[in-house]
């Protein structure tokens, strides 16, 4: 099926119905932000215990990203995502079942399915669309992010109404993930090109020539990106109400809502950043990235200090804090310029890679989805050990530096070389430089 016979109707219905479905799968991927600090205090758990049960539906959702993404190019969107959700409701319903901290690492593998929706929804989106709308497409696709910010606004209000029992929280996102599940399939029609080509009697290529794409080192250069735009973006929703109620001493139903402030316009500002990456082009908007991102990291690292200075009458005390409002402001800022990122990011994937989109999709999904693995982890464990809580913004700053000056030096060795035969549509963060007139 040629996007001639593709209406402006079946376009919004694909896009529509997998926005809203990804926005379920991932306020049910971050679920143990809110829940994580209920079972924190039942088990008794060390930080870096903690950040190994928020970081664990993380990893399962990244690496699931690579498998999921290569079979939605081979059977269709429809069909996967719809398996996918009711598998993750089941793992999400057996959360509930289990007592000790080991078991809960296993059932949180399960919940992580969830993550690998994501990989399944470009592909199936991206097929919709022709080139010149696919970075807007995806960019409103990506504010399904939006769900992380759904969890830590309500999840803690949810919590309050059924009794102040985390297992009925579970339960009741386990049933609207199933719910969501058969709507999707029922509302949904199946992939222009998986249509196209069963009408042609034609076969799927296999999972190995599906991975073919995976030998450019361009492949992975955009997934080192998304490992900071994604990764930490992950990472700090899931840490953020821990954060708030340690540093801060504030109630977990208030810390949910300020790292909801967080998540918000880490998510719904992708589809600006899907447009802005169509008319300017992706490594402009990447620049903007780093940029803000490195500033406000920098910022929110600074410790809370006592300072003693010796006076002439003597010595004159005085502290220096990040206030309250000033962190939750320097959040926002740092959510808002992490959503242009993704979808910079993920703008230039359906033109380089068309017929590899679940493959080249799933693997910088993956490699990005392993930056909310490790980061919570490495979070906890740098909490533990310094004892200071912004240790993690130090670390973020750290991350944020390497990568704007990589993606800097690339450039200009890039323009050096002015490589003919990778000369094509302006999408790329690294090489727009040589289309420019």
């Amino acid at each position: 099926m040629s996007m001639m016979h593709i209406s402006a109707g079946d376009q919004k219905r694909a896009l529509a119905a997998s926005t809203l479905t990804f926005t379920v799968c991932f306020a049910v991927w971050t679920i143990f932000s809110i829940i994580g600090i209920k079972i924190k205090a039942d088990l008794g758990l060390t930080d870096t215990q903690f950040g190994v049960l928020v970081a664990t539906p993380i990893l399962t959702g990244s690496v699931s990203r690579i498998f999921l993404g290569i079979w939605t190019d081979q059977y269709g969107g429809r069909l996967v995502y719809t398996i996918q959700m009711l598998l993750t409701a089941f793992a999400a319903y057996l959360l509930t079942l289990v007592t000790t901290y080991e078991m809960f690492l296993v059932a949180a593998l399960g919940v992580g399915l969830a993550g690998g929706s994501f990989a399944v929804g470009v592909a199936y989106v991206a097929k919709w669309y022709p080139k010149e709308k696919q970075g807007t497409a995806l960019g409103i696709f990506g504010m399904g992010n939006v769900g992380a910010a759904v969890t830590n606004f309500c999840a803690p209000f949810l919590l309050v109404l059924v009794g102040g029992q985390w297992q009925g929280v579970a339960q009741v996102y386990a049933v609207i993930m199933a719910v969501a599940a058969v709507l999707f399939f029922l509302f949904t029609k199946e992939d222009p090109d998986v249509a196209a080509r069963k009408k042609a009697g034609e076969k799927h290529a296999s999972f190995v020539a599906q991975l073919e794409p995976l030998k450019n080192l361009q492949v992975w250069r955009f997934s080192l990106y998304y490992f900071f735009v994604f990764g930490a973006y992950v990472a700090l929703a899931l840490w953020l109400p821990r954060y708030y109620v340690g540093a801060y001493g504030l109630e977990l139903k208030t810390a949910g809502m300020l790292a909801a402030a967080y998540a918000l316009p880490g998510s719904v500002f992708r589809a600006l950043g899907g447009w802005m990456s169509d008319k300017w082009g992706a490594r402009t908007v990447m620049y903007w990235t780093f940029i803000a991102s490195v500033a406000c990291t920098f910022f929110l690292s600074y410790p809370s200090t006592d300072y003693t200075v010796a006076g002439i009458e003597g010595p004159i005390e005085f502290n220096i804090t990040i206030p309250l409002w000033l962190f939750v402001v320097l959040t926002i800022v740092l959510g808002f310029f992490m959503s242009l990122g993704k979808a910079a990011v993920y703008k230039h994937i359906p033109t380089y890679y068309p017929e590899h989109v679940g493959s080249v999709g799933g693997i910088v999904g993956l490699i990005g989805g392993l930056g909310g693995f490790c980061l919570p982890i490495a979070f906890g464990f740098m909490n533990d050990v310094t004892g200071v809580w912004t240790s993690c913004f130090m670390l973020l700053t750290l991350i944020i530096a390497v990568a704007l000056t990589w993606m800097h030096f690339t450039i200009l060795r890039m323009e050096k070389k002015q490589i003919p035969q990778l000369r094509g549509p302006r999408n790329l963060p690294e090489l727009e430089s040589l289309h420019e007139h």
